[in-house]
């Protein structure tokens, strides 16, 4: 067996995200779904509850005060954002322990990957684009491999690095040599194990390298993804081992048609809305 073959094993022996989460994603893939009964599920979970409506009620996504109940979030929201609430808040306590193999202290991860989600949405108000449904979620996914590799498998940090610096190439493919796999495509590996929808699993998939996708892979999500994580990196947030050492994708920046003043405005609406979401994300694990 290959070490990517015992990577992926290892991998499918996680267990899926908290069963609430799982209920509700099950639920949504029935075609005679009813939002009263979806209501009825989240509520069935307290914690899930409390979480939801902490997001809800964020500025950020969409919510203005006042949604006391997970009904007025149905309603005032749409069903979709609520999802991405519920994903949200089944994700973030898996990013938040330090992960080890790539050296990202407590929270390191759970950061980058917020202000990658959130990076991605207010870069399209900045441009004027209605961001797909899925983007946010997908954003906050697309590093959960890192999560599989440097925590459960203890990559060997140094040898990754080594390479990378050695001979001047990206990171995740420094990961692909060393391990057989990197963590985008062993992230899409496990959300497409967990049934989540195409489309986000896409967006994890080729977040690093959008060029690499096939048309019917890409979407306008994809490019305002990877450029999410472009600015997180030059940001300096969760960059952990791998630093500046990642693809940046110039076609998606064309796709965009992004400024340089576009991406400086984004940039500081990203780090300015990242601590609200931040925290109402790290306190989901409560």
């Amino acid at each position: 067996m290959t070490l990517r073959d015992q990577i992926i094993a290892r991998a499918e022996q996680l267990p899926q995200m908290p069963a609430p989460v799982m209920r509700i994603m099950a639920y949504l893939s029935k075609p005679d779904a009813d939002l009263a009964e979806l209501a009825s599920a989240i509520e069935y979970d307290p914690g899930l509850t409390v979480n939801v409506l902490r997001m809800a009620n964020s500025s950020f996504f969409g919510g203005a005060g006042g949604i006391t109940t997970v009904r007025d979030a149905l309603f005032r929201l749409g069903t979709r954002r609520v999802v991405q609430l519920v994903i949200a808040s089944g994700v973030a306590p898996r990013t938040q322990p330090p992960v080890a193999g790539y050296r990202l202290a407590e929270g390191e991860l759970l950061r980058h990957s917020v202000a990658l989600g959130t990076g991605a949405e207010v870069l399209a108000r900045e441009l004027g684009l209605r961001a797909p449904d899925h983007t946010f979620t997908a954003g906050l996914l697309c590093t959960i491999g890192k999560i599989v590799l440097g925590q459960f498998l203890e990559v060997d940090a140094d040898q990754l690095l080594t390479l990378s610096s050695k001979e001047d190439i990206p990171f995740e493919v420094a990961e692909r040599r060393i391990l057989g796999i990197d963590h985008a495509e062993l992230g899409a590996l496990l959300l497409k194990r967990w049934e989540l929808p195409s489309p986000i699993v896409n967006c994890v998939r080729w977040y690093m390298d959008p060029d690499a996708a096939q048309d019917e892979e890409r979407d306008e999500a994809l490019d305002l993804i990877h450029v999410g994580h472009v600015m997180a990196t030059m940001s300096g947030i969760g960059q952990g081992l791998e630093g500046m050492r990642s693809t940046v994708c110039q076609d998606c920046f064309d796709r965009l048609k992004l400024t340089q003043d576009a991406l400086i405005d984004s940039m500081a609406q990203m780090v300015t809305t990242l601590a609200e979401i931040e925290v109402i994300l790290s306190r989901t694990g409560a």
